[in-house]
């Protein structure tokens, strides 16, 4: 019975596995340099086509909202992951053969940010975030607006974030972050997955979460929009 049973849970997992295609990539905030000018995230995986661990880092000037020069790194390693491995090895190798330049933007690992909002696994996304920071004795209200043009292979799409910021007096500033008509290809949909203010208080840092479709079903990749609000 015991046999039979275990045959039958292999068959179902073995139904369920295709219908779960691609991958969700594990982002990780790396730092902020002492200065809070530029900051280091990546994100790891195990890549579903060839099982193989992958990991992107991406160093970011803050203030520009832009990668700086060489600021893109990538890596994608073809050995053998076995059960329960994460992928987290990628990002160790590939930060391992990245130090140089982390070091001289003077990333410190330490400095990650006060984080404002976390989109919790599970939760349903949402396109209206307003929260009161007690920290600042302020409102910070976005708006995550995208638009989306064809389907599978032709998908692509675009976004920007409307930010409103509003102090104890009532005063208000507006920000409108990211390229509203910038349409990446590949991508279905966008998520606000994190928010979190520069180790400085003078930017805000937008995760930004991508489903991208790969032909096989749904990658869950990351990318940032900074502002600076002071």
């Amino acid at each position: 019975m015991f046999k039979r049973g275990c045959i039958l849970l292999l068959l179902l997992i073995g139904l369920i596995v295709p219908l779960m295609a691609g991958d969700v990539a594990t982002y990780v905030n790396l730092g902020f340099s002492v200065n809070s000018r530029y900051f280091l995230f990546g994100y790891y995986g195990i890549d579903d086509k060839t099982s193989n661990p992958y990991a992107n880092m991406y160093l970011v000037d803050v203030h520009a909202n832009e990668f700086v020069t060489k600021g893109r790194m990538r890596g994608i390693y073809p050995v053998d992951v076995s059960a329960g491995q994460d992928g987290s090895g990628a990002l160790y190798t590939l930060f391992a053969g990245n130090i140089e330049i982390i070091k001289q933007y003077g990333i410190d690992h330490l400095r990650s940010g006060r984080i404002v909002y976390v989109l919790v696994n599970g939760a349903e996304p949402k396109s209206h975030l307003e929260f009161r920071d007690f920290e600042r004795n302020s409102t910070v209200s976005v708006d995550l607006i995208q638009a989306h043009e064809g389907t599978g292979d032709t998908v692509r799409s675009a976004f920007h974030l409307k930010l409103k910021l509003k102090d104890a007096d009532g005063n208000s500033r507006d920000y409108v972050v990211g390229l509203p008509d910038y349409y990446r290809p590949g991508v279905k949909r966008y998520r606000i997955k994190q928010v979190c203010y520069s180790p400085d208080e003078t930017s805000l840092v937008f995760i930004i979460e991508k489903e991208e479709l790969d032909g096989e079903g749904a990658d869950i990749r990351y990318m940032v929009e900074t502002v600076r609000i002071r």
